[in-house]
């Protein structure tokens, strides 16, 4: 069975459901935008959307930079055709197990179609975030160690980097999902991305973004060209386990 196009058993605008569930049963990634300019209202209540999210210990150390400027965007545009065509030709280059051919297709062609027409993309939204220098004293990591236990704490340091790039993304994904649901309630197309990371330093020096800020993903934001459905995901019965694995 096709599980990945297994549509919700909710019905999006289900009058006994929250409007929430219908919003998100209904959020494609839509790649195909009009180049009709998006007001800076909008945009900024899809950041508002974003801040509103939860941010690890509350520190709240995100930036956004919102790309609205067609010169920008040209310039951006050789980059991100890029980063598309290195990922096409690698991962991108299969469909998924479970994902029949003509659906990976139509999906591609999203794919191109955006790459082809990025320099008319009407905003970009790029999410950053600095974590700060962690503040550690000798008891504190006495008290660390013993807590864990000898094992454990030396497994922590063999994954420390996987542990630190994950501390930053929860810090900043909660928010980028907030902004994606923003999108969707107000009729706005997005998706993320993260293939500028292919790229990154190239990213930042265009758009003067500092050395030591991390960006999390490129989100295209414009009208959609298309209309929004629902969209097909594994059902809950094959992903679920309850109480244990």
């Amino acid at each position: 069975m096709n599980t990945q196009a297994t549509l919700p058993e909710t019905p999006a605008g289900d009058a006994t459901e929250p409007a929430l569930f219908a919003t998100m049963s209904t959020m494609r990634a839509m790649r195909r935008l009009r180049p009709d300019p998006v007001p800076d209202e909008l945009l900024d209540r899809l950041i508002q959307a974003a801040v509103w999210g939860p941010s690890g210990g509350n520190m709240q150390r995100y930036e956004y930079v919102v790309v609205t400027d067609p010169e920008v965007m040209a310039e951006l545009a050789p980059l991100w055709q890029r980063c598309v065509d290195a990922y096409l030709a690698t991962t991108g280059k299969y469909a998924p197990a479970g994902m029949d051919e003509a659906a990976y297709g139509r999906m591609v062609a999203a794919i191109e179609y955006q790459r082809d027409h990025f320099a008319e993309t009407p905003a970009l939204i790029i999410p950053c975030y600095r974590f700060p220098e962690p503040r550690m004293e000798e008891e504190g990591v006495r008290k660390y160690a013993e807590a864990l236990g000898p094992e454990a704490t030396a497994r922590m340091g063999r994954i420390q980097e996987r542990f630190s790039a994950l501390a930053e993304g929860s810090c900043v994904y909660p928010g980028v999902q907030n902004l994606l649901l923003a999108a969707r309630g107000l009729g706005l197309a997005a998706n993320i991305t993260i293939w500028h990371l292919m790229l990154e330093e190239e990213w930042k020096a265009a758009l003067g973004i500092p050395e030591d800020m991390h960006t999390f993903a490129a989100i295209p934001v414009g009208w959609p060209r298309g209309n929004f459905g629902p969209v097909r995901r594994r059902p809950v019965e094959e992903v679920v386990h309850r109480n244990r694995w």
